[in-house]
């Protein structure tokens, strides 16, 4: 059994916003699906870190996770700058079983035991949203939640985000300090395309191993964590 990730899976299949219109997205609903059938089996997990549906309700996101629930695996969520459908944590998962959306789970201020590692993580905070201090500080203590509940279950804390925490020559402090302090080895992230892309942080910096897994950046291709 294994662990993929991906961000950033865009999906309008009820919503009017069309990701192919830009470069690289053309017939991108079926290069995931391509993709990600030939790699994921039944018995193996994805984290999906954030900007999962254009919907702007809960109930317009329907076709999109009953698209990601047919898809092979168990999947992880987490919350990216678009998913405007995100509601309570009770809210989604009644939904999810109300429309039998079984192979979905939420990452929000908690972690899961995934084989031999713990799956945890926040939106984050950083270099294009608004200025806001607030915001920011309460990404940075849900981080902290969800990585302390990672180290209960007492495997290896991954953290996984949608905003990278360093960006070309900008670090988020309040994001880096939590995962410095907890002494994370591995954080992957999303939320950067096009040109952004150029200026990624990848590799190991400041002794954490840094992986962009944005969509159009992988490929439409789920990257194997573990």
């Amino acid at each position: 059994m294994s662990i993929f990730a991906i961000a950033d899976l865009h999906l309008s299949l009820s919503a009017n916003k069309p990701m192919d219109i830009f470069n690289g997205w053309d017939n991108y609903v079926d290069k995931i699906k391509l993709n990600w059938e030939k790699l994921v089996k039944k018995d193996d997990s994805v984290v999906i870190a954030g900007d999962i549906s254009w919907a702007m309700a809960l109930e317009e996101s329907l076709a999109d996770f009953e698209f990601i629930n047919n898809l092979p695996g168990t999947k992880y969520i987490l919350k990216g700058n678009h998913d405007f459908w995100w509601e309570s944590r009770t809210k989604m998962e009644n939904f999810f079983k109300e429309h039998n959306l079984n192979t979905l789970h939420i990452i929000h201020n908690s972690a899961a035991a995934c084989e031999n590692i713990a799956i945890c993580g926040t939106r984050g905070w950083f270099y294009d949203a608004e200025n806001d201090n607030k915001v920011l500080l309460r990404e940075a203590n849900r981080l902290n939640t969800s990585i302390i509940e990672a180290e209960k279950i007492g495997l290896q804390p991954i953290v996984f985000l949608h905003y990278p925490p360093l960006f070309d020559t900008q670090v988020c402090e309040e994001i880096m300090n939590v995962l410095k302090q907890h002494d994370i080895k591995k954080c992957y992230y999303g939320h950067l395309h096009g040109n952004a892309i150029k200026k990624a942080v990848i590799g190991k910096h400041y002794g954490i191993d840094f992986r962009l897994i944005s969509c159009d950046f992988i490929g439409f291709t789920p990257v194997v964590v573990v």
